[in-house]
């Protein structure tokens, strides 16, 4: 029995509906809830990168102390990621898998040896690249980073006297 090319391509588009169909049941009747944020390991990591580069100038030059600012910053991100809805948050949590998977943080941010081993330049690069892209998605993706971490740098009273800040006002009694 010859196999024509014309019954071929019907059974190939067959099968294809019938897997977009299974695809669709299977979506509707299995709807999965909205799951909280988790700073896991590689986003805490991609974050370790990110964060300073974004603060560049603006960090303490002592290492104790840089360390710590860029860690209560993380800390800080991760606290104003737990706050938003649990839809967005699960937006948020895709960006830093994607950030994470290494075929996709090499195509996409240059970033070849890990985050934890990253180049402060090439986190820069790769920044700027993402604020100025023709693709609104990475231009969207580089304002959440960039909102993220200065708001949770600014968010720290430590930070406030670098902007002149000088704290909430007082309740006069």
């Amino acid at each position: 029995m010859e196999t024509k090319r014309r019954s071929f391509l019907k059974a190939g588009a067959l099968g294809a509906l019938v897997l977009a169909a299974g695809g669709g049941i299977y979506r509707a009747v299995h709807t999965p809830r909205p799951q909280r944020f988790v700073l896991d390991g590689e986003a805490r990591a991609a974050l370790g990168a990110i964060v300073p580069a974004m603060l560049a100038g603006a960090l303490p030059t002592e290492a104790a102390e840089r360390k710590a600012a860029i860690d209560n910053t993380i800390a800080g991100v991760h606290t104003a990621i737990s706050n938003l809805p649990l839809p967005v948050q699960k937006e948020v949590q895709d960006l830093f898998g994607l950030l994470a998977l290494a075929p996709a943080r090499r195509l996409l941010t240059g970033v070849s040896n890990g985050w934890e081993q990253a180049d402060p330049r090439e986190v820069s690069a790769f920044l700027q690249d993402w604020r100025l892209h023709r693709f609104s998605l990475l231009r969207t993706a580089y304002g959440a980073l960039h909102d993220l971490s200065l708001g949770a740098w600014y968010a720290q009273p430590a930070s406030w006297a670098a902007i002149g800040y000088p704290g909430p006002m007082k309740e006069l009694s």
